[in-house]
């Protein structure tokens, strides 16, 4: 175990649905069956290789189809929480997608509670709920899984999402339900300048007034754009590996994350989907330094920025920066000899 993996840390972009570990979806397709291309783990392995963002979500969909009874969820939900805490991830806001499962006869009100029952069954690691309302389904259906998520919000659900296909659902169709949030007390964050461009992120700051930006790739295409968030430290939940796997950018070395992190804009470190992708939070990090060149400071100073840029209130937020860098792996050097592969 390196430092990477020993060094506390915390995740603001992570989908429940996308870090099912690969055990566990295998048993569920093993419980329900009916997929030719799936007869053996190797071939459930194969599926997660994508030509694009288009086929990346076509994927996604297809894993969904093996979440069909309220336990799945609580059996996922208490996967996910393990493997998360094996890694030393200590506080995790996470996204979940209740308006995926309509179809299936699947209550919002009741896939929350089963995945609030998995994760409590984990200790040694606090996981958020964050509503993903899925552009895909929709302004009417996100205004209605709002609600619903309204009535089990004491389950751990702090704030809302907007995931999807984002170039083909712009912002401004989800203003009235981003408002109803707000008025509710809710975070917001969305998915922006991943599957579309710079004008995305601009109309969800300016549409949806959002406390957070996920991705934000492509804010890189407009200096204006990049003034603004330097100035606002509006923060971006960036997912370096999961860009590259869709195909968002080209290499690593193509990223903007470490032009944006020099610029002052508030960037965060994050998986993404990290059971699609095969990779890990400790895996990110260690390919910032080894490829993009950051610091071990300027990674101490990541994990921090995710501490600073989470929902939980500032007394807590003090408190967990106290405890990281007083952590017995916070101040370990860098070792001479470690793979970059992704």
């Amino acid at each position: 175990m390196d430092w990477f993996e020993k060094v506390p840390k915390v995740e603001l972009h992570l989908h429940l649905e996308g870090a099912i570990p690969h055990a566990a979806l295998w048993q569920l397709v093993q419980k329900y069956g009916g997929d030719s291309s799936v007869r053996k783990f190797e071939d459930l392995q194969a599926r997660f290789e994508y030509r694009d963002f288009p086929h990346f979500l076509e994927t996604w969909a297809w894993k969904n189809g093996y979440l069909r009874e309220y336990e799945d969820f609580e059996f996922i939900a208490e996967a996910i929480a393990r493997k998360l805490n094996d890694q030393n991830v200590r506080y995790v806001e996470a996204f979940y997608s209740p308006s995926d499962f309509v179809h299936h006869g699947l209550q919002t009100q009741r896939v929350t509670e089963a995945i609030r029952a998995g994760l409590d069954q984990v200790s040694g690691i606090e996981i958020a709920l964050v509503a993903d309302l899925v552009r895909n389904y929709g302004p009417d259906q996100a205004t209605l899984t709002l609600r619903e998520v309204q009535e089990v919000r004491s389950l751990g659900v702090i704030g809302i999402g907007l995931g999807g296909a984002e170039h083909e659902y712009p912002p401004e169709l989800f203003q009235n339900a981003f408002h109803i949030a707000r008025e509710s007390g809710f975070y917001t964050t969305a998915h922006a300048g991943e599957a579309a461009g710079a004008q995305s992120v601009r109309r969800a700051i300016n549409d949806l007034r959002i406390d957070r930006i996920g991705h934000g790739v492509r804010a890189n295409e407009d200096e204006e754009l990049l003034e603004l968030l330097a100035t606002t430290r509006l923060p971006l939940e960036m997912c370096p590996i999961s860009n590259i796997k869709t195909g968002v950018v080209g290499s690593l070395d193509q990223h903007p994350i470490r032009s944006f992190f020099e610029r002052g804009i508030l960037v965060t470190v994050n998986t993404d989907d990290p059971e699609m992708f095969g990779n890990t939070l400790a895996q990110e990090y260690r390919l910032l330094e080894l490829e993009l060149g950051f610091s071990r400071a300027q990674t101490r100073q990541l994990i921090l920025n995710g501490i600073e840029a989470s929902w939980m209130p500032p007394d807590r937020k003090q408190l967990m920066q106290q405890t990281f860098q007083t952590d017995p792996a916070w101040s370990e050097q860098p070792s001479s000899n470690r793979d970059s592969s992704i």
